[in-house]
């Protein structure tokens, strides 16, 4: 039986080793090469040909998301998995809408990362238990119909920033370069915390913020 091919991709040394180390005692996988960034991870993906790649979302240089980009593009059967300190769901939007196939906390059990990576390799993909929880929760939420407004509780801390951020005057561009989203990341964002709260145009967000002491009324709220 020929093993799942990994190509680990993640600044820090020794987190690389330590996942090489766990997948060696796995007799269906193999670690066929290791980058420290983004952009030698869609060089190596092109000369080494994994099944999957492991990709630390947050590393200088060229981002994550768009080395993701690149490998689906030059190789559509190579699968990435994303390893990240961050329960955010705005990344967790970008992953899914960039065509990665799975999302594993940094904080996670071995064993979730080595059925992630058995899974995604198989045409599957993978969540980490912790997010897929909160989806099902936020799923369950939207199905309560709109007799019940949600309330600014809750929002996500993502949201809750974006929120701020809008209320001072923060354009959707601005916010986009600041968290390394996309912009289309976070116009879906402000559309879906403007709904939550039934806010309709940008005084009645700087209303709201204010009312929540998002952001205080002496501060500047339009740029």
């Amino acid at each position: 039986m020929s093993k799942i091919r990994v190509l680990l991709t993640d600044d820090h040394t020794l987190f690389r080793q330590g996942i090489r180390t766990l997948l060696a005692t796995e007799s269906d996988m193999e670690v066929i090469g290791e980058s420290g960034n983004a952009l030698d991870a869609v060089a190596l993906s092109q000369q080494v040909r994994p099944d999957v790649v492991l990709m630390d979302i947050g590393m200088p240089g060229m981002s994550s998301f768009e080395a993701t980009r690149l490998i689906r593009k030059e190789r559509p059967d190579t699968k990435v998995v994303f390893l990240s300190m961050y329960d955010d769901d705005d990344y967790l939007a970008e992953c899914v809408d960039i065509g990665a196939s799975g999302y594993v906390l940094k904080d996670s059990p071995a064993e979730q990362l080595v059925t992630a990576i058995r899974e995604v390799s198989r045409g599957g993909s993978y969540l980490s238990p912790r997010l897929l929880t909160r989806l099902v929760d936020d799923l369950r939420m939207q199905n309560r119909g709109p007799a019940r407004q949600p309330r600014f509780g809750t929002l996500t801390k993502r949201e809750r920033e974006v929120l701020k951020m809008l209320a001072e005057g923060k354009s959707v561009k601005e916010i986009a370069s600041c968290f390394e989203l996309s912009v289309k990341t976070v116009e879906a964002h402000k559309f879906n915390l403007m709904r939550k709260l039934d806010i309709h145009n940008k005084a009645q967000l700087v209303q709201y913020a204010i009312q929540k002491k998002v952001i205080r009324l002496q501060e500047p709220v339009f740029g």
